[in-house]
């Protein structure tokens, strides 16, 4: 299945300031009780490299409140486009008040891992895995949605107050298999909530 199937349009409120944005979803996320949103150095790191993909189509796994795609977007170009998925619509009804007036932006409530598995392959030349869909599962399938020379992206890699118990060992599943693969080439960032950065090669 191709991504038009996810090309509804969104209406939404007038666009401000990444600043403003980011303090008014923080507001919110804080309300919600929601402690799973990414680092602001993470975020930043995001904006610098969807700003490398000019014209690109990007994805975003776990919109959770809405503070990640927020800087997404900011690096994002006019011509680009962001989808971003979550299947807890009282978080990403969040998302949605703040940045639904982008018309670059495609909110998708729906379970990450059948969103993965509908798509057919090379559609995406940035993914921002946030959920364990597109991490800790379906990561083949995930790798595969990458065009030649797209970034994948990950954080939380150090650990963390929320983390379930035992979940270190899932992290180091995780990066081991990223190591191995001859396909891709990694980088990992001990800095921030620690940041993976792979590239799939032509």
């Amino acid at each position: 299945m191709r991504l038009e199937k996810w090309q509804q349009q969104i209406p939404g409120n007038a666009m401000k300031t990444l600043g403003q944005t980011l303090s008014a979803l923080a507001v919110e996320t804080k309300a919600l009780g929601f402690d799973m949103a990414s680092d602001p150095s993470v975020g930043s790191l995001l904006r610098a490299l969807t700003g490398s993909k000019p014209g690109g189509t990007c994805l975003e796994l776990g919109t959770g409140t809405g503070l990640s795609t927020a800087w997404m977007l900011a690096g994002l170009s006019p011509e680009g486009r962001l989808v971003s998925v979550d299947k807890e619509r009282k978080f990403q009804e969040v998302a949605k008040r703040h940045l639904g007036g982008d018309p670059r932006l495609t909110l998708c409530c729906e379970d990450a891992e059948d969103f993965i598995k509908a798509l057919g392959p090379k559609q995406f030349d940035l993914i921002f895995a946030d959920t364990w869909a597109g991490k800790f599962k379906l990561l083949d399938e995930t790798l595969a949605l990458l065009t030649p020379g797209g970034m994948y992206v990950v954080d939380d890699l150090l650990p963390q107050p929320n983390w379930p118990s035992g979940h270190q060992s899932t992290v180091d599943a995780f990066v081991a298999d990223m190591a191995r693969r001859e396909a891709i080439r990694v980088v990992s960032l001990d800095w921030a909530t620690g940041v993976m950065i792979a590239t799939r090669m032509s």
